[in-house]
């Protein structure tokens, strides 16, 4: 259609655009792509922003890590006289808890004298299956027979027989591996050593963790004030309640070890009750807390390492992640230290080297921990003292 002059009209724009233009496409069409060809620019800006951050945030938790090459530099001195590795797919990890004062946040608990010792120390014994995760505790005033270490300044130390955390102040890690080796027959496959802030900051990530206490505890070494009663701890006073020695319970070093192990118990509790490693959003801090506050071996050295043992341990129900002390009772030269309980020991260290079933009760009867022989039915189990993180604290 023209008008009166032949010339035609202007396309309605409501209509289908493009009619009377040579090669158009209908109008309706062409937008369609406009917005598909913005769309995919979109989503593709977003992806790549995506995983440039997430390739950001993985660089800085891997950098977060320190990596000790030396204490695998001196264990492979002595790879001949270490224990064979256990059955395969089971791991072994030391994990120390120093209670050096150099660094930020940790000169509060005493002086820094250039000494440091291991404040706690747990053998963590995966089994190979993933069943069960069972934590040993090593008493700091045990009385072992430590090998002779070579010190940080290249000195060495004698052989001698002495509590066991002297070995981490006479050569470090390496040597209290060896000492432990050496102790239990175990192969020690990785370990992460941790100090005083590492740990604060690891709880507070999960936001705390509860207890209950059925006294109040004023305890100014521990840095620690509290009313009786239930309480989320975080920071500060959750390492005062693990540290705790003379306000809590009877002053041993006993009931402050079944103090850490109930509390760790309560950790591993709300981390997995809670979703934690299943949802990004609370994962990053705790996995942000958690590099910065670890050394390890470089066999541990990398998120991704740090993540697959985590994505491991995630099939081993609660009730199966135990924790228990190596038997023991007062050493008979001295009741400050301590010796160990035959056979009891053996028979646990045997269990573990051998990746088999261990069984753990409570027992509040005795420091030694109880101790039931297996009976002669195939296959076993033996029941030590102890408790597994189902628990928690205030069971």
């Amino acid at each position: 259609m023209t008008d009166s002059a032949g010339t035609p009209p202007p396309a309605d724009p409501d209509g289908p655009a493009g009619v009377g233009e040579p090669g158009g496409e209908p109008g309706g069409r062409s937008r369609k792509r406009h917005w598909l060809r913005w769309t995919a620019i979109g989503c593709s800006v977003v992806v790549l922003a995506a995983a440039a951050t997430g390739w950001w945030l993985y660089r800085k938790l891997d950098a977060n890590i320190t990596t000790d090459t030396s204490a695998e530099a001196e264990l492979r001195r002595y790879e001949k006289e270490r224990p064979s590795p256990g059955a395969l797919g089971a791991q072994n990890i030391l994990m120390i808890g120093s209670d050096t004062r150099a660094g930020s946040g940790n000169r509060k608990y005493g002086r820094d004298k250039g000494t440091q010792r291991s404040d706690t120390t747990i053998l963590l014994h995966l089994s190979a299956g993933r069943s069960s995760a069972t934590a040993m505790s090593v008493p700091r005033d045990l009385m072992v027979r430590i090998p002779s270490c070579r010190k940080p300044d290249g000195t060495r130390t004698r052989e001698q027989f002495a509590q066991f955390n002297w070995a981490y102040e006479f050569g470090g890690t390496a040597c209290t591996i060896r000492t432990l080796e050496k102790l239990t027959g175990i192969r020690i496959d990785h370990h992460m050593v941790v100090d005083f802030r590492g740990f604060k900051k690891m709880v507070d990530a999960v936001d705390g963790v509860e207890v209950c206490l059925k006294e109040p505890v004023n305890d100014p070494d521990a840095h620690l004030k509290l009313p009786a009663g239930r309480h989320t701890l975080r920071g500060e006073q959750a390492l005062g309640f693990v540290r705790a020695r003379k306000s809590l319970g009877n002053g041993s070093d006993t009931e402050r070890m079944d103090r850490q192990q109930q509390f760790l118990g309560a950790l591993v509790n709300k981390v997995q009750s809670n979703g934690v490693l299943l949802n990004p959003t609370k994962l990053y801090p705790v996995l942000d807390a958690a590099t910065k506050a670890l050394t390890t071996d470089p066999g541990l050295d990398s998120l991704r390492d740090l993540y697959d043992l985590a994505r491991s341990m995630r099939s081993v129900p609660t009730e199966k992640v135990q924790f228990l002390t190596v038997p023991r009772r007062p050493y008979t030269y001295d009741a400050n230290r301590d010796e160990l309980v035959q056979p009891a020991a053996d028979e646990l260290f045997r269990r573990l080297r051998e990746d088999r079933p261990v069984e753990v009760a409570p027992d509040d009867e005795s420091d030694s921990g109880r101790y039931e022989p297996a009976t002669p039915e195939p296959e076993p189990t033996p029941t030590f003292s102890g408790r597994n993180a189902a628990e928690g604290v205030c069971s």
